[in-house]
């Protein structure tokens, strides 16, 4: 189970890497200033939210590391958080393409989660 979550942690991972590509792309349309820096800021801070997932579900969450378990959890969680609040309920994007993540997110949780039931239960 721990190494089906750590999959799709690496699929919200391709999927943000993919956002920020997209978002890098935008930013460069915009005019220069302060929300063209801050749209580069954006893109680089999904980018690297990204990889942090990939890594950590690479490094740990296939090896049922209880901190990867932890650091993917959270910090990718309070990132989609985030998301969900300030652009997916306003309706700044449509619906597939905003609960994407979060429902990735969600999938990985629940694998993760009983790959970590079953090491306790092994243990």
């Amino acid at each position: 189970m721990h190494r089906i979550g750590a999959i799709i942690y690496i699929l919200w991972g391709i999927l943000h890497l993919l956002g920020a590509a997209n978002g890098f792309r935008l930013a460069g349309e915009v005019d220069p200033g302060l929300i063209q820096g801050k749209l580069f800021q954006h893109a680089w801070n999904t980018g690297l939210f990204g990889a942090f997932g990939i890594v950590v579900a690479v490094l740990l969450n296939w090896k049922n590391s209880r901190t990867g378990y932890w650091l993917n959890l959270l910090v990718l969680g309070v990132t989609d958080l985030g998301y969900v609040v300030f652009v997916v309920l306003p309706g700044y994007i449509s619906p597939i393409e905003g609960w994407s993540g979060p429902i990735l997110w969600a999938l990985a949780a629940v694998f993760s989660t009983l790959g970590m039931r079953e090491k306790a239960v092994k243990s």
